[in-house]
């Protein structure tokens, strides 16, 4: 099906500008420094599936493997009570850095682990050396997305309808999960 969707664009410019939370206690966060398009791929569909992150689920192995081998490109995955809580990715682009995918698995939604999350995702981007943190979110997206961005800083420099193909409904974590 079609979709019309509104595409908002987001900054923080400033390291000072910036508002970040209490960490959440037993919220761990780490790196993977090995590629592992496995991996990549299930937060990708575990985080993104309900959320109609499709753009990547044609990607074949060698098409994760160029993007996660790449200098610039990063994945930091967030542990709580032993399994994966969420992810984000960061793409340094000549300094500014994006938050390319951010988001928690389904059943760790609603805990505040998300704003710990985005906390940390943009102090990461700021030790890298970033000049400017940004990033993308749409109208598919979860409705508390925009206002967690906004709280911790973001603002909006941007916005745009495109028109999507979309499947009749979201893919879940895999089909058939909802």
């Amino acid at each position: 099906m079609k979709k019309n969707v509104e595409i908002t664009y987001l900054e923080i410019k400033k390291a000072d500008e910036w508002s970040p939370v209490t960490p959440v206690a037993g919220l761990l966060l780490r790196q993977l420094r090995v590629a592992s398009p496995e991996f990549n791929r299930f937060l990708y569909t575990a985080v993104g599936g309900d959320w109609f992150w499709v753009d990547r689920l044609s990607w074949t192995y060698g098409d994760w493997l160029e993007c996660l081998n790449r200098p610039e490109h990063q994945t930091w995955v967030a542990y709580w009570e032993g399994v994966p809580a969420g992810y984000f990715e960061l793409d340094d682009q000549s300094g500014d850095v994006e938050i390319a995918y951010f988001g928690l698995l389904p059943q760790m939604i609603g805990r505040g682990l998300g704003r710990d999350l985005l906390s940390r995702a943009i102090e990461q981007s700021w030790k890298q050396g970033a000049k400017r943190v940004w990033l993308h979110t749409c109208s598919l997206d979860s409705p508390a997305a925009i206002q967690n961005y906004l709280a911790r800083g973001f603002s909006v420099y941007k916005t745009e309808r495109q028109e999507v193909e979309l499947p009749d409904i979201s893919p879940g974590p895999w089909p058939g999960a909802r």
